[in-house]
């Protein structure tokens, strides 16, 4: 007996190791994905503008990048005491004015250069739901706490999401016609929404992508994480306390699944090698002292020394450097 509905994940067209280039953009559920991806030593950048929910807001990301047009003072507000971008999360507003350009900056510099690079794009949309300022129309990323009365709310259509996302397609395969995308819808309810206006919305994400994916076959793919979290685990011990997000485990099982669709059979066994030599970085000993630890690590420096060799396409320098002075110590 089979007490779990698995979610049947079709092979995917095109695979991932770690050359390539990656970029993932949208709700907090591309974080979970991209520190997995960090932790295994793959070419990503997330988020340059923090975390953002709504498919026009992730649009506006891209297009900005791809216009390399920078961001001045005349791009920020000024609300509770702090500076900050209606176009950016929380995470970039700062008191000093110039604080927060820089950190935009940093951030906008790196970005804009990597993505005429990325091979392949994560795009993970949260919500239909959009909140445009009344002053300008904008759809913003975030509202930084601004008075409701500031804003009008709307939901996007399908054909509008198909509409906007098309145009951004067609721009990144006009500067890179290798590149290829994934698009997941977060399982993480909104329910400040309600339930069924929630439900409501994740239909148009899904459908929106159904439609892209039909149009942009088979350079575009959908990854299920939806429905693996909502369907084959399917159990509140899946959900971390607010009961809202997924847990550690949850989000470790999804990773897996995700591993197995997409990454080649060598990328798959050099994530293992690598999980092992990690678990031994991440070791600490009661004593650092002992000459079993002085041991221990000379050991564990040898394979990553061996890694290196047998995966030159991956970055370990850091850890080698690291290692290697503790070693000569």
């Amino acid at each position: 007996m089979d007490f779990r509905t698995p979610v049947i994940i079709p092979e995917s067209t095109f695979r991932i190791d770690h050359s390539t280039k990656m970029m993932l953009l949208g709700s907090c559920f591309s974080e979970n994905i991209s520190t997995r991806l960090q932790e295994y030593k793959f070419l990503v950048k997330t988020n340059p503008f923090g975390i953002v929910y709504n498919p026009f807001s992730v649009a506006a990301v891209v297009k900005r990048l791809l216009s390399n047009k920078g961001f001045d003072e005349t791009d920020l507000v000024f609300h509770d005491n702090v500076y900050q971008s209606f176009l950016h999360h929380g995470l970039f507003s700062h008191p000093d004015k110039n604080r927060c350009l820089e950190n935009i900056s940093r951030s906008f510099d790196e970005a804009a250069g990597f993505i005429l690079k990325t091979d392949v794009f994560i795009i993970t949309f949260g919500t239909a739901y959009v909140y445009k300022l009344k002053s300008t129309g904008e759809v913003v990323a975030n509202c930084h706490k601004f008075p409701s009365s500031a804003f009008v709310r709307e939901r996007l259509t399908i054909e509008e999401i198909v509409k906007e996302w098309s145009s951004v397609i067609n721009a990144i395969s006009a500067h890179h016609p290798a590149a290829k995308f994934i698009f997941t819808v977060s399982p993480i309810r909104h329910w400040k929404d309600g339930a069924h206006e929630n439900q409501i919305s994740k239909s148009i994400l899904h459908l929106a992508i159904d439609r892209l994916q039909k149009m942009y076959a088979p350079t575009l793919s959908y990854f299920p994480a939806y429905e693996i979290l909502l369907d084959e685990l399917r159990d509140y011990r899946f959900f971390a306390e607010d009961m809202m997000h997924p847990s550690s485990v949850a989000i470790e099982y999804i990773w897996e699944r995700f591993g197995e669709t997409f990454f080649t059979r060598e990328t798959i066994r050099a994530n293992s090698e690598w999980d092992q030599i990690n678990r031994s970085l991440d070791h600490r000993p009661l004593n650092n002292q002992t000459e079993n630890y002085r041991h221990f690590l000379k050991q564990t420096l040898q394979k990553l020394i061996l890694f290196r060799q047998n995966h030159p396409q991956i970055d370990c320098s850091r850890e080698i450097e690291e290692l290697t002075e503790k070693t000569d110590k």
